[in-house]
C-alpha cells in the first residue's frame, strides 16, 4: 500500500474535499488500512456526482488497481472480477462474445464496486431493474479482519445492506454477477418527439412495452410555449451495423483543455442551445441502427465533460415520484423556470416496479427526472432546497449518488429505513455524505 499523488474529487466537483490520506490497494489481501487512526472509505473512479465518494479529512482506499477479471463463463454469462474493474474493461471483454451488462448507467467509467455501492440503474429499468438484482455474490472485508462471502443465501442481511450501501459496510474486493445475452453490438433506435408531460407519459407506456431501453431528453428552457417538450430515445439490441461495426469500446475520447467560462452558461445561452438541439433531434431519422457505445455513453466521448459546467462544478438533482404524484414534476419545472437559474441538461425516465435487494436503493416505480445545474453558490442551494420540499410532499426520494447537499431531515424522509441500514455500517467506515445526513462527527 502506498500514498497516491492523484487528485480525488467527485464528478460534480462540489463540495471541495481533501482526504488526509489515500491508500492505494495493490492486492485484495492489503489490509494495513485497518490500523489507520482515521475513518476509511473505498474510492473507485470518482463518478459519484456528490459526496458519497468523499471522506474529507480522513482516508480513502483507492481500489483502481484491483481491476483483474477472475473468471468469465462464456456459456452461462457469469463474470467474476475485482472491485476496481470498470464497466469499460468488462465491455471490451464480453461484447465480442455477445454478452452485455445487465444494467448500465450513462457512463462506462464506473467501477464494479461503485456500481454495487450505488446500485446503479439505466435505460432498461422498466424491464431489468437495478444492477444489484444481478449480483450473485461478493467478498466483503470488514475492519475486524473478517472476509465474508455475501449473497442472497449467505450473510444475506449484509448482502442487502452493501448493495446501495455507498461503500459504508466494508471493502468489496471482488464480485460475481450475471450478464445479458445480446444478438450483437448494435442498437436499433427510434426517436419520438413529445410536447408535454402527459404526452411523454403516453409515449412511455407504449415505448416501455416495445423497447428494452428508453429515456427522454427534455428541453431545459421550460418556456410556457413548450414547457415540457422533448424527444424520447428508444432502443433494442440488434446483431450488427450494415457493412461491419467498429469497436467503440476502445474509441479515443477527447478532453476539454479548460473549464467553460460562466459567461457561456447563462440562461439565454442554455435556452438557445436546447432549442437548437431539439430541432436537430426532431429532424433526425426517426429510426436508425447505431453502435451501442454512443447510445449508452454519449458523454464519454469527452473524458472530462464535467468541466463543461465551469470551475465551480455542478449539482445534479435526480428525484423520483410515483405516477400519482406526476404534478410534482410539473411543479419542479415551474419552480426552476421562476428561479432564473440555468438548467443545462434534463433527462426524464419511467422506473418500473422491479424491487432491488439493496436496503437503500433509490429507484422505485414512478417518474424520475435528473437535472444538471452549474453551481452558483447560495442561490443554487436555495432552489434545490425548494425542490426538496416538493419531492418530500410527494413522498418521493433523491438519489444519494447524485446528491451533495440534501439535509439530514430530507434524507430520513426519503429513506425511512436508514436506521435499519445503519446497523450494518462498519464502525471504521464513513464518508462526507454519511456524516452530513446523520450529523455524525469525523472520526
Amino acid at each position: 500500500m502506498t500514498d497516491s499523488p492523484k487528485r480525488y474529487e467527485s464528478w460534480g466537483r462540489y463540495p471541495v474535499a481533501k482526504p488526509a490520506r489515500v491508500v492505494v490497494l495493490q492486492s485484495r489481501e492489503d489490509n494495513g488500512w485497518r490500523d489507520d487512526a482515521l475513518s476509511v472509505l473505498p474510492f473507485g473512479q470518482g463518478r459519484s456526482y456528490g459526496d458519497t465518494c468523499l471522506n474529507n479529512g480522513a482516508t480513502l482506499l483507492d481500489t483502481a488497481p484491483l481491476a483483474g477479471v477472475m473468471d468469465f463463463d462464456k456459456q452461462q454469462g457469469v463474470l467474476r472480477c475485482e472491485a476496481g474493474a470498470t464497466l469499460a474493461d468488462i465491455l471490451t471483454l464480453i461484447v465480442p462474445h455477445n454478452w452485455f451488462l445487465p444494467v448500465t448507467p450513462g457512463t462506462k467509467q464506473v467501477s464494479i464496486g461503485g456500481a454495487i455501492a450505488h446500485d446503479v440503474h439505466g435505460k432498461n429499468h422498466h424491464r431489468a431493474g437495478t444492477f444489484g438484482r444481478y449480483v450473485k455474490r461478493f467478498e466483503l472485508v470488514r475492519s475486524s479482519g473478517e472476509r465474508l462471502i455475501c449473497s442472497a443465501q449467505e450473510n444475506a442481511e449484509l448482502f442487502s445492506a452493501t448493495i446501495a450501501g455507498m461503500g459504508l459496510t466494508g471493502l468489496i474486493t471482488w464480485a460475481e454477477f450475471e450478464l445479458k445475452r445480446i444478438p450483437g453490438p448494435a442498437i436499433a433506435v427510434k426517436r419520438i418527439p413529445f410536447g408535454s408531460l402527459d404526452e411523454f407519459l403516453a409515449v412511455a407506456i407504449t415505448s416501455d412495452r416495445d423497447f428494452e431501453y428508453t429515456v427522454a431528453w427534455v428541453d431545459s428552457g421550460f418556456r410556457n410555449s413548450h414547457f415540457c417538450r422533448g424527444v424520447m430515445l428508444c432502443g433494442n439490441s440488434v446483431a450488427a451495423l450494415r457493412g461491419g461495426l467498429r469497436n467503440r469500446t476502445s474509441r479515443r475520447s477527447h478532453r476539454l483543455p479548460v473549464s467553460v467560462p460562466h459567461l457561456l452558461l447563462n440562461r439565454p445561452a442554455i435556452r438557445a442551445m436546447n432549442s437548437v438541439y431539439y430541432q436537430l433531434e426532431s429532424r433526425r431519422a426517426k429510426t436508425e441502427v447505431i453502435d451501442f457505445d454512443p447510445f449508452f455513453y454519449p458523454l464519454d466521448a469527452v473524458s472530462n465533460w464535467n468541466k463543461i459546467y465551469g470551475s465551480g462544478g455542478f449539482l445534479q438533482y435526480q428525484c423520483v415520484v410515483s405516477y400519482a404524484e406526476r404534478e410534482a414534476i410539473q411543479e419542479i419545472f415551474r419552480r426552476i423556470a421562476r428561479s432564473g437559474l440555468a438548467a443545462v441538461l434534463t433527462v426524464l425516465k419511467v422506473f418500473g416496479d422491479l424491487t432491488s435487494p439493496g436496503m437503500l436503493s433509490f429507484p422505485r416505480a414512478g417518474i424520475t427526472v435528473a437535472i444538471d445545474f452549474p453551481f452558483r453558490g447560495a442561490e443554487t442551494l436555495r432552489l434545490l432546497d425548494e425542490l426538496d420540499e416538493i419531492v418530500r410532499a410527494a413522498q418521493g426520494a433523491i438519489y444519494p449518488a447524485k446528491d451533495a447537499r440534501m439535509s439530514a431531515e430530507a434524507f430520513r424522509d426519503y429513506f425511512p429505513n436508514w436506521e435499519s441500514f445503519a446497523r450494518f455500517v462498519d464502525p471504521k467506515f464513513s464518508s462526507s455524505f454519511w456524516r452530513r445526513v446523520t450529523h455524525r462527527k469525523q472520526k
